[in-house]
């Protein structure tokens, strides 16, 4: 159940719904997620968030399907269900294939066990890890 009424399209501000417009011509879609609606009801979070990420996903130096994955990644880590199915129908939509998932979740698993266990020992940082 969520925190706040989700605010449809229909009931927002107006500020709310020039955010809702551009995301729906960003992502060339008739609709938008929960997650946006949710936002909807604080419109200059709402804002800031969506300019975020319209920022961070934008093409650049890592190609969207990575990006993705990223997102996927940290929402794993950080237990967020809503994320992680909402980045993997994206990374799914940008090619996302069942046997990179899989290896990516491995990834996932692996990486926590072994940051858990590094930082549960302590152990200290090689030198020759930390850039001159």
């Amino acid at each position: 159940m969520p925190m706040v009424k989700l605010v449809e399209y229909q009931e927002a501000s107006s500020e709310a719904r020039a955010v809702f417009d551009d995301i729906m011509a960003t992502r060339k879609t008739d609709w938008v997620n929960n997650f946006w609606k949710v936002l909807a009801s604080h419109p200059p979070t709402m804002r800031r968030v969506w300019e975020s990420v319209k920022q961070v996903m934008a093409p650049g130096a890592l190609d969207p399907l990575t990006k993705e994955m990223l997102y996927i990644a940290v929402s794993v880590t950080n237990a967020c269900e809503y994320c992680i199915h909402s980045h993997t129908a994206a990374a799914r939509a940008k090619g996302l294939t069942d046997a990179q998932l899989a290896e990516l979740l491995a990834v996932v698993g692996l990486a926590n066990q072994t940051n858990a266990l590094a930082d549960g020992y302590r152990v200290p940082v090689d030198p020759q890890f930390v850039p001159r």
